[in-house]
């Protein structure tokens, strides 16, 4: 695999089934907790997100000392333990949609094999973002009426300056 250690990365990850798992704002801010302590703890520099019903996508940056493969691996490990945890306590019905009895576990939250793509330009990096931002909004989701009025998105920061959630970091600063 290429390294993607020094360059921001397009990441996209995929509830199983495309399950609308996301739609409860308690699994999304696992996933922004989960964010916050990846940033906190120096494992990588947050450019852009969003939290679809189904999906999210990352522009990220992973520290250059560590694997980009053990950082998106522990990520979607720890998301997943935590929505699971939930599930089993509070709505075992639900839990059943994520059942597949593999080898290695019971129940799976995300697909396997999710998107990873290295951004080398700026021109990519916006497009990228950009894409991410206009998501919420797309035929089909029509989540809100502009970018900025998504609140799990990084959208507010780009348009308006404004980071609600104190982890992001402009895709130009300290990198091209």
């Amino acid at each position: 695999m290429e390294e993607k250690e020094n360059h921001l990365t397009f990441f996209t990850a995929t509830i199983l089934n495309w399950n609308h798992l996301l739609k409860f704002d308690k699994y999304k801010d696992i996933i922004v907790k989960s964010l916050k302590f990846l940033v906190n703890e120096k494992r990588v520099v947050l450019s852009a997100f969003v939290i679809m019903p189904n999906h999210i996508h990352i522009v990220w940056r992973i520290n250059k000392e560590l694997k980009y493969e053990y950082v998106q691996r522990d990520f979607l490990k720890y998301t997943s333990q935590m929505i699971l945890n939930d599930l089993k306590k509070y709505h075992p019905l639900r839990l059943k949609k994520f059942y597949v009895n593999a080898k290695d576990r019971k129940y799976q939250i995300w697909e396997r094999n999710p998107l990873s793509v290295n951004i080398f330009s700026e021109k990519v990096a916006f497009q990228k973002i950009n894409y991410i931002h206009m998501n919420p909004l797309q035929e089909g989701w029509n989540l809100c009426e502009l970018p900025n009025l998504y609140r799990y998105s990084s959208a507010r920061f780009y348009y308006d300056g404004i980071d609600d959630w104190g982890i992001l970091t402009h895709c130009l600063e300290n990198y091209y």
